[in-house]
């Protein structure tokens, strides 16, 4: 009661509210910012997770297994190890695209009609076209699958001519010739991502062979399993089924620096935004040592009353961490709306600047992500209702110790 009612005093009656109002909206803020930008990391890293797990695979096999008839028994091992989905075979390499438009760098990818259309991120993301010409006819016929942005860079859509040239697609005499030969636009896809919707082409896999002049081998067998985090302990497994002349590799491997500076970035920004919880928390100690100190009379009668120094810190204990509850407590909600809101709100944003605010040019999605991990959440409401606490406690204990004949002395 003696803290609430100190807590809501007017000036006048030696209260201090417009430093607990400061306070107030300090951690309010504080809180909201820390789990809004963790939330939007979190998101960020899910999303380039999947996009990019979804596009490249989990685990890539190499070697000597991948040339001739040895590769489709290998596959098969491997497709029998449990918590792999998918085994594709695939072959990537540069060429040069030409459209109506313009001349282009690409990145053709060949891989089997069914395994093109067992992956999701490609096959369930059709812009334009269909998939049913692709994979048929003479060395999987001549139909090519292209992003969408790189379509239209390129001036073409479904049922266009494209033509690609091969830097390394055959041999002579004289040495590798460039090779030249048009394709037909089957269909379009965006996989969310400027990177691979501007660059990727995919090829059936007997026509990628023919035209990059790889004969009866492939790059690598890219590998998916059902948990993306599982994939180094699935590594050993899928090694014995590959054989001894296999090389294999897991996707922290293959982008290892990537992966690493994300995840220290996200720590920093964790790091520096508990501080901001820090400093924010820091104003209940000076409101509690005005409220301390326009309280002394108050205090002193209470102790010649009979309360004791426990009570007297419990007071103003209770009257500071009042500010850090509440101030964490809206802190969460606004944060928590923000980022389970937060593609309207972008929306609005758009709407109301005529600006994109998130341009996939730029950050390679085209949305804002987030995604609210609640474990952390709560480890960001229990730093704050922590911090808080401790900073109540100097202010409260020096209330606690004040001598009742020093302030009513000159009373």
């Amino acid at each position: 009661m003696l803290a609430s009612r100190y807590l809501r005093a007017k000036r006048s009656e030696g209260g201090v509210a417009l430093i607990s109002i400061i306070s107030f909206v300090g951690i309010m803020l504080a809180v909201a910012v820390l789990i809004i930008v963790m939330s939007v990391m979190n998101g960020f890293r899910a999303e380039l997770l999947g996009k990019i797990l979804g596009f490249n695979g989990h685990v890539f096999v190499t070697g000597a297994v991948l040339d001739g008839p040895a590769r489709y028994p290998t596959v098969q091992r491997i497709l029998n190890v449990p918590g792999v989905t998918q085994a594709v075979p695939v072959i990537e390499a540069q060429a040069i695209a030409m459209g109506p438009n313009q001349i282009t760098g690409a990145i053709v990818r060949g891989l089997s009609a069914s395994d093109l259309k067992a992956t999701g991120i490609v096959a369930g993301n059709i812009t334009r076209g269909n998939l049913r010409g692709f994979g048929q006819g003479e060395y999987g016929g001549d139909v090519v699958v292209v992003g969408d942005r790189l379509a239209e860079q390129l001036g073409v859509k479904a049922g266009d001519s494209i033509s690609l040239i091969s830097p390394s697609g055959g041999a002579t005499a004289f040495g590798g010739t460039p090779r030249q030969k048009s394709y037909v636009v089957g269909a379009t896809f965006t996989a969310g991502m400027s990177q691979y919707d501007q660059a990727y082409i995919f090829m059936p896999l007997d026509q990628a062979q023919l035209f990059f002049g790889r004969e009866d081998t492939v790059d690598a067998i890219e590998i998916r399993v059902a948990n993306p985090d599982k994939a180094v302990q699935l590594k050993a497994a899928i090694m014995r089924a590959a054989g001894p002349t296999a090389l294999v590799a897991d996707w922290t491997q293959r982008d290892s620096s990537y992966w690493g500076a994300l995840k220290v970035e996200r720590n920093v920004m964790r790091l520096i935004l508990m501080l901001l919880v820090v400093i924010a928390a820091l104003n209940i100690i000076s409101s509690l040592v005005m409220l301390v100190k326009n309280k002394g009379r108050d205090i002193a009668i209470l102790r010649t009353m009979g309360a004791g120094q426990g009570s007297i810190l419990r007071i103003f204990v209770m009257a500071g961490a009042t500010i850090g509850a509440l101030g964490t407590a809206a802190g969460l909600a606004i944060g928590a709306l923000v980022s389970l809101y937060i593609g309207p709100i972008q929306a609005f944003v758009e709407w109301t600047t005529g600006q994109a605010v998130f341009s996939s040019d730029v950050y390679f999605l085209s949305r804002l992500p987030a995604k609210v991990d609640w474990t952390e959440v709560a480890i960001i409401v229990s730093f704050s209702l922590a911090v808080s606490l401790l900073c109540t406690l100097p202010p409260a204990w020096r209330a606690a110790r004040l001598d009742p004949v020093e302030a009513l002395r000159y009373e």
